[in-house]
């Protein structure tokens, strides 16, 4: 569990606990059952990671509600977006392994992460993931709940594919951007998971074979 789900699971039973001494448990009970949902709402289930060449993972569990094309940086890049309901796990994670480049957060509304104009519009955290071929960007946005964003690493630092950076708190969107010859493997209406869905393969460089000269391979025979 993340623990900020202690943290409001406590501060309801202790408000639980006032209501109760004040008045009576009946009046108590909606307060315990909020705190009950603060502890559901923080859960942090391990997942399989996919150690798959190219594999570009989802950052969050939720819904795909768009896959498309868009121009960011001046570069065509493929854009998958979740949305994260109020039931999914919030937690984000990842999409490749590599370096972080670039974190920005940028101030913006609070408009329904559904929502054509969210991407654009909405609070956000946008980072850049430097694997060892392709350059992945990934956006924790801000929905119409959710006032906060989480995001626990700096530039420079190491992620591994799948692992743990952040949370969204409540009802939020990420997008998810990466090059367009990638080959995507879900489609709006999809449902997926994060750390464990596969989004798409970027090609795989493979290393080019150093040719052996005969005067090597006999030095080496000799040896």
């Amino acid at each position: 569990m993340v623990r900020d789900g202690y943290f409001y699971g406590a501060g309801c039973l202790l408000a639980a606990v006032i209501i109760a001494w004040l008045t009576a448990w009946s009046y108590a009970v909606p307060v315990l059952l909020l705190g009950a949902f603060f502890l559901w709402f923080f859960r942090d289930p391990e997942r399989q990671i996919p150690t798959l060449p190219g594999a570009v993972v989802s950052p969050g569990d939720g819904k795909v509600t768009d896959v498309s094309l868009v121009t960011s940086g001046g570069i065509p890049r493929n854009r998958i977006s979740i949305f994260l309901s109020v039931f999914d796990v919030h937690v984000n994670r990842s999409p490749i392994a590599g370096v972080i480049r670039d974190v920005r957060y940028r101030r913006g509304k609070f408009h329904n992460a559904m929502g054509a104009h969210s991407a654009e519009e909405n609070e956000q955290n946008i980072v850049t993931v430097e694997g060892e071929d392709r350059t992945v960007i990934f956006k924790q946005i801000a929905g119409l709940i959710a006032r906060r964003i989480v995001f626990d690493f700096k530039v420079g630092d190491r992620v591994a594919c799948g692992e743990r950076v952040g949370l969204i708190k409540f009802g939020s969107r990420v997008d998810v951007l990466f090059d367009r010859d990638a080959a995507i493997q879900v489609k709006p209406g999809d449902h997926v998971k994060g750390g464990a869905t596969v989004l798409a393969f970027l090609p795989v460089t493979k290393p080019v074979a150093q040719p052996v000269h005969a005067g090597a391979a006999g030095e080496r025979e000799a040896r």
